[in-house]
Order: structure tokens, then C-alpha cells, then sequence
């Protein structure tokens, strides 16, 4: 890939765990780089400390990272990372739009659907920032680990391949490696699933059915997100790739994950209110679980794993019964 663009300063939208590891990659890398954060506290110790006590505590940060609250301040940056919430991303460009250049790309790293529309983040930012170019950065990265520089790999999607390698270059390190691929849907769609078929591994966790029934679950996940990944679009490589099965295996794998740790309150018999309650971070599978479940319905595209989650999360149904009423499905080929 041939690559004449550069990017001198880093900006990233969301002050969390991941929105900083990220800012941490961009620092090392020795960009001009600012996290926007709707927190005062943690914009202060940041700037303060180099370190974000609340999302990533015990972690010291790179100390040429900065951080702002005031999202004008992103508009002068030659790239953005979008890290908020996938929820409040279409609230968060709207919130963009006066202060951006066309020209600057914008790279979703949010994983999940808007639950009110079924679309993709990039279908809305293709509504509200029709102009700027889009890239996915998805893969299996816990935020604690990146932000320490332990070594990762992600997936960097864009259409634009001059504009893909100028991204790699610009965010690529010994300790972090960006793989690009042209399939901007696929990396979505991988990131979005994982999440929910995740909250599905730690209930299996939280009920104690063992590691076989973890594996089983984890490899026929797979098979629901490639065929629902195939039906939007994807590349079978990508769903077979970084932010696709990497991303479903590491998620599917640790507690760190927050979807999988809901789900295993969850199967342990916890209220969702409760296990919310107590929480800071998102677990994005909980808000895409639905909308996956009717987008799949309407493209005929069957997962029943996801189906099982949707109807956990979102009535009175009963983990155990649920779980009995998946594994009681026919058997079949082992390819559909």
C-alpha cells in the first residue's frame, strides 16, 4: 500500500478505558494527541497526573497525552478516533459537525448497532458527516493491557486503501499492529456480535456448564456471525480474522471482558437493574442484542445463540430455561 498522507495529530472522542489505551498508542507514537472527556475529573487527571484513576487505574499514561473538555478542540486535529459509547455516536457527530473539515477520516471504534435504526456506525455517520472518510478499528484488545504497551493487533478497515495505510502508519507499533482490509461492513459486524454471543459465554460461565460447553458456544457463535455478517455484506476473511474470531475468542475468554462478566452475574442469577447499578464502563452486547436479533430475522438469517441473549436481556424468561430451550434445538450439519 502506497502511502503519501500523514497524520501529525491524534484526536479521541470518549474518555474511557479503551478512548485512552488508544490515546496511549498515539502519544508513544509522538502525534499531537487529545482525548476529549465529558468528565472534568478525568480530563484534570489526565492533564495532572498522566492517569485516569477511574477507568484505568494503577496505569501510568504516556504524559504527552492531553485532554480537554471542550469538543471544539477536536476540529484541529488531522484524524479522530471515535471511541464513545456506539449509542451515542450519532449524538456525538451531530455535536462534531461545526467544528470538522471535511477532510479529516473518522475511525469508528465503537462495537455495536444504534438500537433505534439497525444501522452500522458507519451508515450513521454516512448520515450525519456525509463528507469525512470513515475507517474501523476493531479487534480483540483489552484497554488495560494496550495502555501498558503489551503487545495487540487490530484490524483497520477503509475503503480508501492510501488512506488505510496512512492510518496503519499513523497508530502501528512494534506493541500495537493494525492489519488493514477493505471490508469496513465485516469489521462491524464482528465487533457488534461478539459482544452479544460474549454476554452468552458468561452465562454458560455463571451457571457452571464447564469449558466444553464454552468452546461449543464459542465456535457456533462464530457460525451465527458469519452467516449474519455474509448476509450485510462481509468478507468471510473477516469474520475469520482480528475483529472477527480473535475478537470473539478473547472476549468470549475473561472476565475483563464486561460483557462476558454481565452475562456470568446474569447466569448467576442477578438482576440486570442491579449488575447496571454497579457498573461504569458499557457492555455494548447488552443495547445490540435486540437489534442483531431483528436484523437477522429480516435478512432470514438464524442465530438462535443471539436469539437467546435478546430474550434474557429483555423479558422475564428464566436463564436456565432459556439455555435448556438452546440446547434442546435439533441437531444438523455441522456447515449450516
Amino acid at each position: 500500500m502506497e502511502n503519501k498522507t500523514t497524520f501529525r495529530s491524534i484526536g479521541i472522542l470518549g474518555g474511557g478505558a479503551w478512548g485512552t489505551a488508544l490515546g496511549c498508542v498515539s502519544a508513544r507514537k509522538g502525534q499531537k494527541t487529545l482525548l476529549w472527556a465529558r468528565n472534568e475529573a478525568v480530563v484534570a487527571d489526565i492533564n495532572h497526573n498522566h492517569a485516569n484513576h477511574l477507568y484505568l487505574p494503577d496505569i501510568a499514561l504516556e504524559p504527552r497525552l492531553k485532554a480537554s473538555t471542550n469538543i471544539a478542540d477536536l476540529g484541529g486535529c488531522d484524524a479522530l478516533l471515535l471511541v464513545s459509547p456506539a449509542q451515542t455516536i450519532r449524538h456525538m457527530a451531530l455535536a462534531l459537525r461545526p467544528h470538522l473539515d471535511v477532510h479529516i477520516p473518522l475511525i469508528i471504534c465503537a462495537k455495536g448497532i444504534e438500537q433505534e435504526t439497525g444501522a452500522l456506525m458507519s451508515q450513521v455517520l454516512g448520515d450525519v458527516l456525509p463528507k469525512n472518510p470513515v475507517a474501523v478499528l476493531s479487534g480483540p484488545n483489552f484497554a488495560g493491557e494496550v495502555a501498558r504497551d503489551l503487545p495487540a493487533a487490530v484490524t483497520l478497515a477503509c475503503h480508501d486503501e492510501a488512506l488505510g495505510a496512512a492510518l496503519v502508519d499513523a497508530i502501528g507499533a512494534p506493541t500495537f499492529r493494525p492489519y488493514y482490509s477493505p471490508d469496513v461492513i465485516g469489521a462491524q459486524i464482528g465487533g457488534a456480535v461478539k459482544n452479544v454471543l460474549a454476554i452468552a459465554c458468561g452465562m454458560v460461565a455463571g451457571l457452571a456448564l464447564g469449558e466444553n460447553a464454552r468452546a461449543a458456544l464459542i465456535t457456533r457463535g462464530l457460525a451465527e456471525m458469519t452467516r449474519f455478517g455474509l448476509a450485510l455484506g462481509a468478507l468471510r476473511e473477516t469474520m475469520t480474522g482480528l475483529s472477527g474470531v480473535g475478537d470473539l475468542i478473547l472476549t468470549c475468554s475473561s472476565e475483563q471482558s464486561r460483557n462476558m462478566s454481565l452475562g456470568k452475574a446474569l447466569g448467576e442469577g442477578r438482576k440486570m437493574a442491579d449488575i447496571l447499578a454497579e457498573r461504569r464502563g458499557v457492555a455494548e452486547g447488552a443495547a445490540s442484542a435486540a437489534v442483531v436479533q431483528k436484523l437477522a430475522l429480516e435478512v432470514g438469517v438464524d442465530m438462535p445463540i443471539v436469539e437467546a441473549v435478546a430474550t434474557l436481556l429483555h423479558s422475564d424468561a428464566d436463564v436456565g430455561d432459556v439455555l435448556k430451550h438452546l440446547l434442546s434445538r435439533p441437531f444438523r450439519h455441522e456447515g449450516i
